[in-house]
């Protein structure tokens, strides 16, 4: 029979305490998050704090939100809630928003709102930081890209070359009006002849079916030639509006979606039905140096050969200076790029 006596330590809910804790004693020396404290508050956010207007109730302080959204996101937490939920029951997150308690709404309107369009600089900031301290030099980069699926319809899509088609298409028809009233009232179409039938202004289209219908409004005209200028008069000119607009959304690309006009539809790496469907999606480019991010550019362009020069003026533009050696695989190799990086005297390898 065993007669040694079990220990516990002490447990005792209610024991009060002299002095209340320090969340900072809870935080290890060499926790992360002290990191993201330091950088942080060492940045410039005069960008965020013009996104403020005076009067009203006070707002939380846009640093701590910073900090608690930059910590989040570093440890893969991204929903709004769960941000909210964090900042009441982690110790990390507890400390680094000294004990406030911003809800979902805060974190969201944030997030999207203060945060809209100055997000880089602050990113840039930091890229400075690194190379003021020594850890990058700036000048030997890597630059590659992915692209990424877009939070959009799949379904909802414009294509540049049905566009193209369809005003073409209409050209035809238009100029077969044309010639047919022609045939019929000559006199009356007389020096009216349109110099071009492509429908690029609605309101030369409406102008080209007015003058037909004009030209043949005492003839003896087919039945199907009336349908077919009822059906033009009602829905041509407000086409050639909508095709208008849509070029002026895909701005050389051959599509968009509906729900994203940024969208482009890609071929993915990731095909998991095997069939090469088109997503929406964006090319996202990324530089970097001795695994640090120096640089990233969004694009709607799915060909990296278009997309890198841009991505390089941005990183000049951010950053205040020019890589002297770009490595990047196969695929940003063409002529146009090599002729490009001469001129720039950077080296491509």
């Amino acid at each position: 029979m065993c007669t040694s006596k079990i220990v516990f330590k002490t447990y005792n809910q209610k024991q009060a305490m002299i002095l209340p804790p320090d969340l900072d004693e809870l935080i290890e020396v060499h926790h992360p998050v002290r990191v993201i404290n330091t950088v942080l508050d060492s940045l410039d956010i005069d960008s965020i704090v013009k996104k403020y207007k005076a009067g009203g109730s006070s707002s939380y302080h846009p640093r701590m939100l910073l900090k608690v959204l930059v910590y989040a996101y570093i440890c893969n937490e991204y929903s709004s809630r769960r941000i909210e939920q964090l900042c009441r029951r982690d110790v990390q997150f507890m400390w680094l928003a000294a004990m406030a308690t911003p809800d979902h709404n805060t974190i969201n309107r944030f997030r999207s709102e203060k945060l809209k369009d100055v997000l880089k600089d602050v990113f840039t900031q930091v890229v400075t930081l690194l190379a003021d301290s020594g850890h990058i030099s700036l000048q030997d980069i890597n630059v590659d890209g992915t692209k990424i699926e877009a939070n959009a319809n799949r379904y909802t899509f414009v294509w540049g070359n049905a566009i193209k088609t369809n005003k073409e298409k209409m050209a035809v028809q238009l100029e077969q009006l044309w010639n047919y009233a022609e045939g019929v009232a000559a006199e009356e179409l007389k020096d009216k002849r349109p110099t071009d039938f492509a429908p690029t202004d609605p309101e030369a289209v409406a102008k080209t079916i007015a003058d037909i219908n004009d030209a043949l409004r005492d003839k003896q005209t087919d039945k199907k030639v009336k349908q077919k200028l009822k059906y033009a008069e009602k829905n041509w000119p407000a086409n050639t509006a909508k095709y208008n607009e849509q070029e002026k959304i895909l701005d050389g690309r051959n599509s968009y979606s509906k729900t994203d006009e940024y969208a482009t539809f890609m071929r993915m790496k990731e095909d998991h039905m095997k069939n090469g469907q088109l997503k929406p999606s964006y090319n996202v480019q990324i530089s970097s140096e001795d695994q640090y991010v120096l640089n990233y550019t969004i694009h709607s362009n799915p060909t990296d050969t278009l997309t890198l020069p841009a991505h390089v003026e941005d990183f000049k533009e951010q950053l205040q200076t020019l890589p002297q050696t770009l490595t990047a695989d196969a695929g940003y190799g063409s002529e146009q790029i090599m002729k490009h990086w001469s001129a720039m005297a950077l080296k491509l390898t």
